[in-house]
């Protein structure tokens, strides 16, 4: 037996050990939105019977399927071996509109080390309207210079750091107001689908980018134990510099989780900006939904629910069938649940940074 093959021997056996071994703990606990769930033997027999029975028609209705019969689907090389990449296009109307962030930085004087809001009405009744006329003070005009020439040369990436610098200081800003100064093909929505919660392979990466009046996406699905490795690098290969992720409780789960794994396996890994919509979810909608999950957002935003959805704490029982029997049916459902995850963010997105901008009173 070659080392190859002894490798995938070994991972394969990983992959099932790893759902067995953390089943109960991914159950009982994990659940997209970083919520905690009750124990499932409160959840109705029935619910489980139903992701049974669906599962096992699954395999029936694509006994004879394999993935070369798609034409979404094609095999792709990486320095780590071949795996399988899923590319699947639609149309989008994504716009995010001008919100004159800098010059509402401008109008706040508040920027200015030494003013605080009684300062800064008393300024504004002497004329003082904005950082720019400020510049002519004869007390502040030097601290002015200094932060109007830090928001005109501000790209994208800066303004974000500065945003977030001054939310941590109290001040009512948002990153999220900074997307009005990104290119729009620099946004990477992105999910991820694994065997459990930590130290366990990921078996399915999705990451859609938006072109003209289009969302692509692509997932990279590892088949078989060896893959792993290839689809990290697969991922990897769609960001460069100039990405931002999108994601839902990526910054606590999905972008860690990849980084762990791509340690493992000694892949290198840079660090990008990400916007988590799950944090400015749960500020505009935790009074209005029974929770923020994200299918609880997606439904309350997008206006519509899914079909035959398999919810994330089935996804690994589900991968467990189709590597013990080779049947890709149990598939399926795993990648329309990454698909709809990462391009129901993409909708989301522009729904939370249009209601951030009004909330402010932008």
């Amino acid at each position: 037996m070659s080392k190859e093959e002894d490798m995938e021997i070994y991972l394969k056996k990983t992959l099932l050990k790893s759902y067995d071994d953390s089943n109960m703990d991914f159950n009982n606990k994990y659940n997209k939105g970083g919520s905690i769930k009750g124990n499932l033997n409160n959840q109705t027999s029935s619910l489980s019977n139903y992701y049974e029975t669906l599962k096992k028609d699954l395999l029936l209705k694509y006994e004879d399927k394999k993935f070369e019969d798609f034409p979404t689907v094609k095999t792709i090389n990486t320095s780590y071996g071949e795996t399988l990449e899923i590319i699947n296009t639609e149309k989008i109307d994504f716009k995010i509109k001008e919100n004159n962030i800098k010059e509402i930085l401008k109008c706040d004087l508040k920027l200015l080390d030494g003013i605080g809001p009684h300062k800064e009405n008393i300024l504004k009744t002497q004329g003082y309207n904005n950082i720019d006329q400020l510049e002519n003070h004869p007390i502040y005009s030097k601290s002015a210079k200094k932060i109007n020439e830090k928001i005109e040369s501000a790209n994208f990436y800066s303004l974000f750091e500065y945003l977030k610098i001054l939310n941590k200081q109290g001040l009512k800003y948002n990153t999220m107001m900074a997307a009005s100064e990104i290119e729009v093909e620099n946004l990477k929505f992105m999910d991820i689908e694994t065997m459990g919660l930590s130290n366990v392979p990921i078996i399915l990466i999705g990451v859609s980018t938006i072109k003209k009046n289009k969302i692509i996406t692509k997932q990279f699905l590892q088949r078989c134990g060896k893959e792993e490795p290839a689809i990290i690098e697969a991922y990897l290969s769609t960001l460069d510099s100039d990405s931002v992720h999108v994601s839902y409780n990526g910054a606590r789960f999905d972008i860690p989780f990849i980084r762990n794994r791509a340690d493992y396996f000694n892949i290198k890994y840079s660090k990008h900006l990400n916007y988590d919509l799950l944090y400015n979810s749960r500020y505009l909608y935790r009074n209005k939904l029974k929770n923020c999950k994200l299918q609880s957002v997606e439904s309350y935003i997008c206006k519509f629910e899914r079909l035959n959805d398999v919810p994330g704490q089935y996804i690994p029982g589900y991968y467990k069938t189709y590597v013990e029997t080779g049947k890709i049916g149990p598939l399926i459902p795993i990648i329309k649940h990454n698909q709809l995850d990462i391009t129901s963010l993409a909708r989301i997105f522009l729904q939370i940074y249009e209601e951030i901008n009004d909330k402010l009173n932008y």
